[in-house]
């Protein structure tokens, strides 16, 4: 008998690490390195092979066919148009799919926007605040802003009523300005759907130099091929407390204006630990049920470890099925809780963090032990501050009432602070 489906969910790169952008903290522009003599476009046989396959392995109701880079719109829109194809053509009678794509949405115009509307797709577009934070890091070629062409891009998709989300990476430079950025995104640009994204770029005493020029600024042989290793972090990476002190300064306007209004990603997923849930990989006791596959069919464990030693295979050559229940990938998600610091195992607010990504663990506890998380102090900071209005948001839910009704208390609170 064949063992049960697993959940899982995969992020495709049908362009590889190419992208138009030349973004300065974007180190997986170095991927290229792996496939020194490739095109990057995934062909059309890799595209069948993998939606069949995505098809025939996903054990729920609901399949997200997730497409990401570099930038997945150089793949083109005919290979989109193909894809959606194949994908109703293996969707099983009850199977409802979900189509995604992250993209910097420079290259978007009213043809893709019709293309995504018509197709129903959810599209994530990075932005890093209003342009002279976004322009800090998010740069093309030639090292100039890209805040004009993504902005027209977001208007395009908006004006064809395409569903979009904000991806938000916070990094040194724009971390002292939260609510600059948050009411750019929900004055501004009307984002409903905000993701809060840390940047941790991290080397050795060797290699964080290459880090500090620029991924984006470095091209061959200049860019060596970054991998999760190393206990020294980026100029441009956020330090621990800021992270922490830019969550809680939004959180704070949130809890007494936004519930239900806006949905940021890092308080939605807090709130699924307040409930005893788990809803993403970052905040789970273990993870590996988040893949990444390459333009030429390889499998790698995750998104974050694109790197030779976590490679699984090719689903050419094994199924996507048989690699996502591999024994190595079981390891490659245990290790997360088997090499949980104690220093984390007492912490009040595991059960909010549980270490989270490892690939951020790579700094010491206060008692010396290794694989402390390079974030700790800040998260710690921030789940702390928001216990109170997490417990109260968790039992208006367990009551059958809403969330936002946390609201009407912090008004009269506030109410009666000012006729006091």
């Amino acid at each position: 008998m064949a063992p049960p489906l697993r959940e899982f969910h995969v992020l495709a790169k049908p362009a590889g690490a190419a992208c138009n952008l030349g973004c300065t903290y974007c180190f997986f522009l170095s991927k290229e390195n792996l496939y020194p003599k490739d095109s990057f476009l995934m062909d059309d046989a890799t595209l069948e092979s993998y939606l069949r396959q995505l098809m025939d392995s996903s054990p729920g109701p609901q399949v997200e066919v997730s497409w990401q880079g570099g930038e997945p719109m150089l793949r083109g829109l005919d290979f989109y148009r193909r894809a959606v194809a194949l994908a109703e053509q293996y969707r099983k009678p009850h199977q409802k799919l979900q189509h995604t794509m992250q993209t910097n949405a420079t290259l978007v115009d009213d043809e893709w926007a019709a293309f995504f509307r018509e197709n129903n797709f959810l599209v994530g577009v990075s932005f890093d605040g209003p342009q002279a934070l976004h322009d800090l890091y998010r740069v093309d070629r030639k090292r100039q802003g890209s805040f004009e062409q993504v902005l027209r891009g977001w208007n395009c998709l908006r004006r064809h009523d395409v569903e979009v989300n904000v991806l938000c990476t916070v990094h040194a430079g724009n971390a002292d300005h939260p609510l600059e950025v948050y009411r750019f995104f929900r004055d501004e640009l009307q984002a409903q759907y905000i993701q809060l994204i840390p940047i941790v770029e991290r080397g050795t005493m060797q290699t964080i130099r290459f880090a500090n020029q620029g991924w984006g600024g470095l091209k061959g042989k200049d860019r060596p091929l970054y991998r999760q290793q190393g206990s020294v972090a980026s100029a441009r990476s956020v330090p621990s407390d800021k992270f922490g002190a830019f969550l809680i300064a939004i959180f704070e306007e949130w809890v007494k204006r936004d519930v239900s209004r806006v949905f940021v990603n890092t308080f939605d997923v807090a709130l699924g630990s307040w409930l005893g849930q788990h809803n993403s990989c970052v905040v789970s006791p273990t993870c590996g049920a988040s893949l990444a596959l390459e333009h030429n069919g390889d499998v790698y464990s995750c998104d974050h470890f694109v790197e030779p030693e976590h490679k699984l295979g090719n689903l050419k050559e094994t199924s996507l099925q048989t690699l996502v229940g591999s024994e190595r990938q079981r390891r490659f998600g245990n290790a997360k809780s088997d090499t949980l610091p104690q220093y984390c195992k007492d912490c009040p607010v595991l059960f909010a963090c549980y270490g989270e990504c490892p690939r951020n663990r790579f700094i010491e506890a206060p008692n010396g032990e290794p694989g402390l998380n390079y974030l700790c102090a800040g998260y710690k900071a921030f789940f702390t501050h928001i216990d109170a209005p997490m417990k109260t948001m968790a039992a208006l839910l367990r009551q059958g009432r809403y969330a936002d009704e946390i609201m009407v208390a912090a008004a009269a609170a506030q109410a009666a602070a000012a006729s006091a």
